[in-house]
């Protein structure tokens, strides 16, 4: 059983405003990363939420996914992946996590499912996407790595686990993974290229 985890639990300081709520296509991005997980062959769908919580919940209390809160939020991002994986590891059922961004629009179910797809061709431990010169998220982790995604750290992502344990990870090509909303540039930028 694989649980998707989207992290959505950040301040988009650099944007000025929530990125979880930004429009592409007529979705919220968070909505479009929690459509693409319920979708896929993921069993359960969590969304950990910190800043600006009282204004996404609204727009994603239909979805029948785990809303999960991140009160330690502003320390980084390892304390949403800490969240997730608390509740995660109280279903021993679950034998492996998807861990995405909210904020990368170009992800589909059909990305999602290739993962697991690819994990159980290889039975790697880390099945990570390539874009961009460089390998990240969305990631799967089966549940060997489970306890070192609990150990992250302040700012430490999932990404630091594909640089610990380079035999351990493959990888399914993300052609626009790179495509991510971190300021108002960027934005623009997705809404000019529909």
């Amino acid at each position: 059983m694989t649980a998707l985890i989207i992290l959505a639990a950040g301040a988009s300081s650099r944007l000025g405003f929530p990125k979880q709520t930004l429009l592409y296509k007529g979705k919220t991005l968070l909505e479009l990363a929690i459509e693409a997980g319920i979708k896929s062959r993921c069993h359960e769908v969590m969304v950990v939420l910190g800043a600006n919580a009282d204004t996404i919940e609204p727009g994603i209390k239909q979805y029948n996914i785990s809303i999960l809160h991140n009160p330690d939020w502003a320390n980084g991002m390892a304390s949403s992946i800490t969240t997730a994986m608390t509740e995660v590891m109280q279903n021993p059922a679950i034998r492996s996590v998807v861990i995405m961004l909210c904020d990368q629009p170009f992800v589909t179910r059909t990305l999602i499912d290739s993962l697991l797809f690819k994990q159980q061709q290889t039975g790697k431990h880390l099945i990570a996407c390539t874009y961009s010169d460089t390998v990240g998220v969305p990631a799967l982790f089966t549940h060997r790595l489970f306890e070192q995604l609990l150990q992250l750290q302040g700012q430490e992502g999932a990404k630091k686990l594909i640089t610990d344990h380079p035999d351990q990870v493959a990888t399914i090509p993300f052609e626009k993974g790179g495509i991510d909303i971190d300021t108002v540039a960027d934005y623009e930028a997705l809404i000019g290229n529909t």
